[in-house]
């Protein structure tokens, strides 16, 4: 038999956390839960196996519980707006010590529960329980000179 999965609604994950999204955006939404690669604007979320250009170092490696208000791993600057790791009490824990030979990672998570991203302008997105890496995107600019660029939303 299978577990029953009771459906997240936006509006419950911002009453839980005190964050709140824009405006236009339905909070009479179940937040979907995915167990897979996603983005959120311009962060991308990889299942930590599937990279080998990121390590993790015991002998250094700070973990810390994510608490009930969350972990931005995006601060909200210059116009920007955060992105921010929310989780049940002792079901998630987040570090960014890693090296990364990109360049492009911000932090690590481990889930045992689902855990949500929430972004003002992009609602919220679960992530099913595993451990994974966060980035932030990059492009290439145009022209022969060109450079890569991280992306900002």
């Amino acid at each position: 038999m299978t577990p029953q999965v009771i459906p997240m609604y936006l509006a419950e994950l911002l009453d839980r956390t005190g964050l709140d999204v824009l405006d236009h955006l339905e909070r009479q939404v179940a937040v979907p839960v995915i167990d897979g690669l996603q983005a959120q604007g311009d962060l991308i979320v990889i299942p930590f196996d599937m990279i080998k250009s990121v390590t993790l170092s015991d002998g250094w490696g700070i973990w810390r519980q994510v608490p009930p208000d969350g972990v931005e791993l995006v601060r909200g600057v210059a116009g920007n707006n955060p992105h921010t790791l929310v989780a049940d009490p002792g079901t998630c824990r987040v570090t960014a010590a890693m090296r990364d030979l990109t360049r492009l990672a911000i932090g690590v998570f481990e889930n045992i529960a689902p855990a949500y991203l929430i972004h003002p302008e992009h609602g919220a997105s679960g992530v099913a329980p595993g451990r994974w890496l966060v980035r932030r995107q990059q492009e290439r600019g145009a022209g022969a000179r060109s450079r890569a660029v991280l992306i900002a939303d």
